[in-house]
């Protein structure tokens, strides 16, 4: 699959720096590292801040290495959550029955342009609108699904 600009969900930033799931985290950093060397990433300010409260209350990171991290992440291609987002997520929310703060994220990659959001909190291979999820743990995940 090509892929123009793709869109990261916290989750996957999260496994980036998290020893617990040595497979996801390895998936998480070749995903990362594979779409940045391409200039393909984008995030959202949701998706930076929700990563800096969750690094430093779940990872065992110190604050000064997630303030660095949040401040490189600052630093790619970034969606400024506006009113049109929030109006945008109000809507997906209520059409494909998903939590506001998904829909946030699926609201954000559209008006990015991205062709993909990577995160394992929606639906992998089901597109909302233009942008169509991935999750990228199913083939490292103890409970993958079967290849077809």
């Amino acid at each position: 699959m090509t892929v123009g600009k793709a869109f990261f969900d916290t989750n996957v930033l999260l496994y980036m720096f998290s020893a617990s799931e040595p497979r996801k985290q390895m998936a998480a950093q070749k995903l990362f590292d594979d779409h940045n060397e391409a200039g393909q990433i984008v995030l959202s300010t949701q998706v930076v801040q929700e990563f800096y409260v969750s690094a430093l209350r779940k990872l065992e990171l110190s604050l000064r290495r997630v303030r660095t991290l949040a401040a490189e992440l600052l630093k790619l291609p970034l969606v400024v959550i506006a009113p049109e987002q929030i109006v945008t997520a109000m809507d997906l929310q209520e059409r494909y029955q998903i939590s506001f703060w998904d829909a946030l994220i699926v609201a954000a990659a559209q008006s990015s342009g991205a062709d993909v959001v990577f995160t394992e909190d929606l639906n992998d291979g089901q597109h909302y609108g233009g942008v169509l999820v991935r999750n990228p743990f199913l083939a490292t995940s103890s409970k993958s699904r079967p290849k077809r």
